[in-house]
């Protein structure tokens, strides 16, 4: 028998665009379908397009908002220490996610009903939308819910970076202020990762993922934060999202609109911004730019 392959991180990137883009339609297809097959029994005096209908819309609208779900919890995540702010702001944009989801499945029910020639009734409206946001209030924050521990797990499997904290008792052994070494946390092991061996960063929400041998180890912080800890021999700015290791930098390739395109040692292309290019190729050299 062969040897069996282990489950990896690296395996896993393979194909995990399309699990992410592939979850949402598959539990909302399932879910419809069981929704819509208890509510074909409930109400057994309706034609059974009826009850398909309420439950194919609601979930077509649901996913649709789906791309701004992903987006809000990343631009605010429930965290210990920001939860009590960001919970308040989660309430108030379910209500908008509720509203825009009610008047969705009704529009999308109103063209079902026209096409066979009747017409949908929503009932009155504000006493409907209490009854819908209800419902709502507890699906956006089960999907937060599983958006938040995917994205746990994620980074669990990946590897988690962050900075040394000073000792309690005596001086640090590196400087603070400009870290040589940063901790992660992977699996519930630890090892620390040299700052001359991370190739570039780039920002992405609330964090700053510092790629290293082709891996990311997302590190919470903003790119400005962590910008001006890392040595300016080294690392420079070259994008409002990207700053790269001079070291791993290959070539830099000017483009038509102003801007660059660099491509580092490992064949990745990193864009370089028109206002960041004079300086890069100061830095650079004119040689290897020709």
């Amino acid at each position: 028998m062969g040897k069996q392959q282990s489950f990896t991180f690296e395996s896993f990137q393979r194909w995990r665009r399309a699990f992410e883009l592939g979850f949402w339609p598959v539990f909302f297809v399932i879910n419809t379908v069981f929704n819509a097959t208890v509510s074909v029994m409930d109400h057994p005096d309706f034609p059974a397009w009826e009850p398909w209908t309420w439950e194919a819309s609601s979930a077509v609208v649901m996913l649709a908002l789906m791309p701004a779900l992903v987006y809000v919890s990343r631009r605010w995540p429930i965290r210990f220490e920001t939860w009590r702010t960001n919970l308040l702001r989660h309430l108030a944009f379910s209500v908008l996610f509720s509203l825009v989801h009610v008047l969705g499945m009704v529009a999308v029910r109103e063209v079902v009903y026209a096409m066979v020639g009747g017409h949908y009734v929503f009932g009155d409206s504000w006493s409907n939308f209490s009854y819908e946001y209800l419902k709502d209030v507890r699906s956006y924050f089960w999907m937060m819910a599983g958006i938040a521990l995917y994205r746990l797990w994620v980074m669990r499997f990946q590897g988690e970076a962050s900075l040394l904290a000073e000792p309690d008792v005596g001086p640090p052994v590196e400087p603070v202020e400009q870290p040589e070494r940063f901790l992660v946390r992977k699996l519930g092991k630890e090892f620390l990762l040299a700052a001359r061996e991370i190739e570039w960063l780039q920002a992405s929400a609330n964090y700053v993922n510092l790629h290293v041998r082709g891996r990311d180890y997302p590190l919470r912080a903003t790119m400005a934060g962590i910008e001006t800890r890392l040595d300016v021999q080294h690392f420079m700015r070259v994008h409002r999202s990207y700053v790269i290791n001079l070291d791993f930098l290959a070539e830099i390739e000017p483009l038509d609109t102003g801007d660059a395109r660099l491509l580092m040692r490992d064949g990745a292309k990193i864009p370089c911004s028109r206002r960041y290019r004079a300086a890069l190729r100061e830095r650079f050299g004119q040689s290897s730019a020709a």
